[in-house]
């Protein structure tokens, strides 16, 4: 990515998650937070990843209750985010013209960014693998 693509999709990012934050009513969307943008070369359009911050996995009397694995209820939580994000697309895209500087704003489109989450599952498995190797040695 060129210096200036950076430039855009960085302050893409800080705008982005403030809009987010203060201006979007929509009660599917919790907390989310922005991780990463990535702009195509000709600014046309931007990639945004967001990370889900109220999944409701570790709440065992919810999942319980509602569905049987509690992964699901991320799934669905996650989808449910995405799919209010990407329907306001067009909302946040007009608010985001009057605060960037740009001849056109790009297109957006917001995916999710599992890195939190596959870092989390890392962590546990090393975790397991040393209390494993501390009981073999003990």
């Amino acid at each position: 990515m060129s210096a200036r693509a950076q430039r855009v999709a960085d302050q893409i990012q800080r705008e982005i998650a403030a809009l987010i934050q203060l201006e979007v009513n929509d009660p599917r969307i919790g907390m989310v937070s922005v991780t990463a943008v990535e702009v195509s070369r000709d600014l046309s359009y931007a990639k945004i990843y967001v990370t889900v911050l109220n999944s409701l996995s570790d709440s065992g009397a919810v999942n319980s209750s509602t569905l049987s694995t509690p992964g699901q209820l991320d799934k669905l939580e996650i989808d449910e985010n995405l799919k209010a994000l990407n329907g306001a697309t067009g909302y946040l895209r007009s608010l985001l013209a009057k605060r960037l500087t740009l001849r056109s704003v790009p297109k957006l489109r917001f995916y999710y960014d599992g890195s939190v989450e596959r870092g989390r599952h890392l962590s546990e498995l090393i975790d397991h693998a040393l209390a494993a190797d501390r009981d073999l040695h003990s």
